[in-house]
C-alpha cells in the first residue's frame, strides 16, 4: 500500500492535492506530506495547546512535550508519564514560539496540529511541512467533531482501539438532548480574563460549550473569534447566566456594583467552571470540554440535581488523562464543590 492509498484507506474518503500538499476531502483531518505508518509514530509534536490535549489522551507515550507551561496544579493532577514532559513552546495560535531548528532537533515523526481550519491555518501548515519535511496534520477541532477526532487521530497514531474507547463516551456527551419543548435554552456570556471582559463571540471555538450546554452566546458580532467588550455591551446583552473560568473574575463579579446591577449575577446565575488540569469550558479548546459540556447542562438546567462532580471529575481524569487524582485533591479545584 502506498502513501496515498494508506491515507484513503484511513479516513475512507479520497485524497485531493491541496496547493502541493495532501489534504482529504472532507476528512478532519488535513495532511501535509507523506504519512508514516501508524506503527511507525513513536514522536509526536503538539502544535498548540488543543492538540497537546488529543494526542496526550490518546498515545501520551508519543507526546515529545507541552506547547505552554504547566503549572504545579495542574501537572499533580496528570499521570506520572506525562507530569514532567518539557515545555517546548507552539508552532500555532498566537504567535509560535518555537523556531523551526528546534523542531527539527527534537525529531519528531509528525506534528499534530488541532482547532480552527481556515486557510490562514491551512498555509501554515503546509509552510512548516515544506520548510521542515515532517509531515503536519491539522485536525478539525470543532467540539462537535470530538468523536472524529478522537477515531481518526488515534488511527493516525496507532492507537484506533484507544480513540474508539475515548470516541464512544464524546458521542455519549454530545448527543442531541437539546429539547426545545423541554427547556427554553438561556443566554450565557462567557466571561475570560480576571476583569470579565473578553468572551469568545458566538461561532468561536471557544465558546462552543454553550451551545453544547443547550444555551445560546449572548456575545455576538462579526468574526465569530474572541473580543474585548465594554461593560456597557454586557449590560445590553442581559445575560440569563454568566459562566467563568476565572476565580479572580467570580470575586470580583460579587462584589463590584456594575457586575451587581445584572440579573444573573443578583440571582444566583454565576457560575465558576474548574480549570485544572485543563480549562473544562476552553483552554484550551480541546478535548477537555466533554467535561466541561456536561457540567455547565447540569448547571443551567438542572441546578438542584445531586450529581457527585467531585466523583464524576475523577472518573473522567482517570479515563482520558490515565490518572485518578484522590476527592481531596479534585474538592480544592475552585469551582468543583
Amino acid at each position: 500500500m502506498n502513501r496515498r492509498e494508506y491515507l484513503v484507506a484511513l479516513t475512507g474518503l479520497s485524497a485531493v492535492p491541496w496547493t502541493g500538499a495532501m489534504a482529504a476531502v472532507p476528512s478532519i483531518l488535513h495532511v501535509f506530506g507523506a504519512l508514516p505508518p501508524p506503527d511507525r509514530v513513536r514522536r509526536v509534536f503538539a502544535a498548540g495547546g488543543p492538540a497537546a490535549i488529543l494526542t496526550h489522551v490518546l498515545a501520551p507515550d508519543k507526546l515529545l512535550g507541552w506547547p505552554w507551561p504547566l503549572s504545579i496544579e495542574a501537572r499533580a493532577l496528570l499521570a506520572p508519564l506525562v507530569r514532567n514532559l518539557p515545555m517546548l513552546g507552539r508552532l500555532a495560535g498566537r504567535g509560535s514560539t518555537l523556531p523551526l531548528e528546534k523542531l527539527v532537533a527534537l525529531k519528531p515523526d509528525l506534528i499534530v496540529d488541532g482547532g480552527a481550519v481556515d486557510a490562514t491555518y491551512l498555509s501554515a501548515a503546509e509552510r512548516v511541512w515544506r520548510q521542515t519535511g515532517i509531515p503536519y496534520v491539522l485536525v478539525d477541532g470543532r467540539l462537535a467533531e470530538s468523536a472524529r477526532q478522537l477515531r481518526e487521530t488515534g488511527a493516525l497514531l496507532g492507537v484506533a482501539a484507544r480513540g474508539e474507547q475515548l470516541a464512544r463516551y464524546a458521542e455519549e456527551t454530545l448527543s442531541n438532548r437539546c429539547n426545545r419543548a423541554v427547556f427554553p435554552r438561556p443566554g450565557v456570556y462567557l466571561a475570560r480574563t480576571a476583569d470579565g471582559l473578553e468572551t469568545p463571540l458566538a461561532g468561536s471555538v471557544n465558546g462552543e460549550c454553550i451551545e453544547a450546554a443547550c444555551a445560546v452566546n449572548v456575545a455576538r458580532g462579526p468574526g465569530g473569534g474572541l473580543a474585548r467588550v465594554s461593560r456597557e455591551q454586557v449590560l445590553a446583552w442581559m445575560p440569563d447566566a454568566i459562566v467563568s473560568q476565572y476565580p479572580e473574575f467570580h470575586v470580583l463579579a460579587r462584589q463590584d456594583a456594575f457586575w451587581r446591577r445584572l440579573p444573573a449575577v443578583r440571582d444566583g446565575r454565576l457560575l465558576l467552571a474548574p480549570a485544572l488540569p485543563f480549562g473544562w469550558l476552553d483552554g484550551p479548546p480541546s478535548i477537555n470540554r466533554l467535561l466541561g459540556a456536561r457540567w455547565l447542562a447540569s448547571r443551567l438546567h438542572d441546578p438542584s440535581a445531586r450529581t457527585d462532580w467531585v466523583d464524576f471529575a475523577r472518573d473522567f481524569n482517570a479515563l482520558f488523562y490515565g490518572h485518578a487524582p484522590t476527592r481531596e485533591e479534585l474538592m480544592r479545584l475552585p469551582g468543583l464543590t
